[in-house]
């Protein structure tokens, strides 16, 4: 099984390229791909598809070629992974499959338009936020309220008066099974100066990375709601480096880096 891996802010990812959908990807062979001591070790798991050979996205083939069939490091399956998209374009230009001036992806959460900025980073349409609601995620003992964002996939975004450092994120945040009664990911960040937001993400999944590309677009929705401003660039800073989020009326961009940085043969099996 052929395999590359790549990373965006430290977010990583085993990309395995099937156009034809002929791999048997089960949960228990993607959970120990992402085994970070007896597999390659991964947030999650890239299938790159043929979007015309995807039942589930059947729909999407007329404006994308190409599914990101994204799992997370426990097997299970997501609809969205903003850095993931960055990456699997990464992978998309580099092998010469898609023209890196702008060209969409196909997800379980929509297409994504995807575009490479001069400095090399790239840049995704990752489509409107919406805000539905408050909720509390509770973290060693404390409550802290956040807003409820759906980027494509649930979010609880929390602003915290403790400094996000100081946080034990070694297991899973306390929050509402009621409300999020298929799991949520989890963002605790500061407001830090104007526009940016320093954040730390435990991910349905996976556990706490050291980066969510849709974390980030939630936590500059919550930010930008504290500040009375809902529109705007921000930046947010993650344990793997820098993102930008840019808010409109009705749409959200992602941009930071994404590399690609192994390929090989995959060995494992069930």
């Amino acid at each position: 099984m052929r395999f590359l891996k790549g990373h965006g802010t430290e977010n990583d990812f085993v990309i395995l390229p099937d156009p034809d959908a002929e791999l048997d990807l089960s949960a228990a062979l993607v959970a120990k791909i992402c085994d970070r001591r007896a597999g390659l070790g991964a947030d999650g798991v890239l299938r790159v598809v043929r979007t015309k050979r995807s039942h589930e996205v059947a729909g999407q083939a007329s404006r994308a070629e190409w599914f990101m069939d994204y799992r997370n490091a426990d097997g299970s399956v997501a609809e969205m992974c903003g850095n993931g998209v960055r990456v699997f374009a990464r992978y998309l230009i580099d092998a010469g499959l898609a023209d890196p001036a702008e060209f969409a992806i196909a997800t379980r959460g929509g297409l994504r338009p995807v575009r490479v900025e001069p400095n090399g980073d790239i840049t995704v349409a990752m489509g409107k936020p919406v805000v539905e609601g408050e909720s509390v995620a509770t973290v060693g003992g404390c409550e802290y309220p956040g807003l409820r964002v759906n980027v494509g996939n649930p979010h609880l975004a929390c602003a915290i008066g403790d400094p996000v450092v100081q946080l034990d994120l070694t297991h899973q945040p306390g929050f509402d099974i009621g409300v999020f009664p298929g799991g949520v990911n989890i963002e605790l960040f500061n407001p830090v100066g104007v526009s940016r937001a320093v954040m730390r993400v435990f991910e349905r999944g996976s556990g706490e990375t050291r980066s969510c590309g849709t974390g980030a677009v939630a936590t500059a929705v919550a930010a930008a709601a504290l500040s009375g401003d809902t529109t705007g660039t921000w930046t947010v800073e993650v344990l793997g480096g820098t993102l930008t989020v840019i808010l409109e009326a009705d749409m959200s961009y992602l941009s930071g880096p994404a590399v690609i940085v192994a390929s090989g043969e995959l060995m494992l099996a069930e």
